[in-house]
């Protein structure tokens, strides 16, 4: 991907509209071989970034998901504790180093990334940073500012071609400043209507084409409510699938509260978005 009007071409390709800002953004990281930072509410398409970016380079996607109390042992590293000791009782062990051996190491998503041995680098998508603990984003420290893990037993494992690493947040938490340092940054925004449209047309290819003007319509004036949770593309995509399922062509009023699930997921949410439809439709 030599341009960012590239970038948006292979992208494209794979059924992934992205904005200039975000083409600009991935292209120099591309370019830089600097990790990327994708911010932005819930359901606005983070994720997908990283795996459609995956599907254009055509390489490998390796995933790790975060979460509260995610320790090394599952992200970077660990030892398989069953070997050592089946090695130990058929008297193999000659000292304790001959337990901690290449033959012995569990390649966990990062350490699997780095040591890749592909002809091209793998996208290693870290999800959900924010979820994770502040403890573990020090550990992803030496990684992401220098592609390598160090294993204390072995020595440090550096890449030979740094692997292409986006990572996520939903901004639940505040992240270090320290990894921010270490990456590129983009904020992506909601769509507006019109691309908004052009995305939900590839994801759902049986929607009628004003069946999907008005969701995303629709969708764009309940994002202005106070809701708990506001719905993304995501749950646009769901809505949408929902109702070309159940046959509709055009959105009206009473085809919102049967399907209200798929896009308000609170008792609250559920109740503004009622009244909304309720307040637009023709008395």
């Amino acid at each position: 991907m030599n341009t960012p009007d590239e970038v948006i071409a292979r992208l494209d390709a794979v059924d992934y509209l992205v904005d200039d800002g975000l083409a600009m953004a991935i292209f120099l990281a591309l370019r830089l071989g600097k990790p990327l930072l994708l911010e932005g509410e819930p359901g606005v398409g983070k994720t997908a970034a990283a795996k459609a970016l995956a599907d254009a380079l055509d390489t490998p996607f390796i995933r790790l998901q975060c979460y509260e109390g995610l320790t090394a042992g599952e992200a970077l590293y660990e030892w398989n504790y069953q070997r050592q000791l089946l090695h130990i009782r058929l008297g193999h062990a000659t000292d304790d180093s001959s337990l901690f051996t290449d033959d012995f190491l569990l390649e966990r998503p990062i350490l699997r990334a780095v040591r890749h041995d592909g002809p091209t680098p793998p996208v290693l998508l870290i999800d959900e940073i924010d979820r994770a603990d502040d403890e573990f984003e020090a550990l992803l420290f030496e990684f992401l500012g220098e592609a390598s893990v160090t294993v204390p037993e072995l020595g440090t494992f550096a890449a030979t071609r740094p692997p292409v690493v986006v990572l996520t947040s939903n901004r639940s938490r505040e992240l270090h400043d320290a990894l921010r340092r270490r990456c590129l940054y983009h904020w992506i925004e909601f769509p507006a209507p019109d691309r908004a449209a052009s995305i939900v047309r590839r994801a759902v290819p049986a929607a009628t084409a004003p069946l999907i003007r008005d969701a995303t319509e629709f969708i764009g004036r309940a994002r202005a409510l106070e809701l708990d949770k506001a719905p993304g593309l995501a749950e646009t995509i769901d809505w949408v699938s929902a109702l070309a399922a159940l046959g509709v062509t055009d959105l009206a009023a009473g085809d919102v509260p049967r399907t209200i699930g798929t896009i308000a997921k609170t008792p609250g949410d559920r109740i503004l978005v009622a009244e909304a439809v309720t307040r637009e439709s023709p008395q």
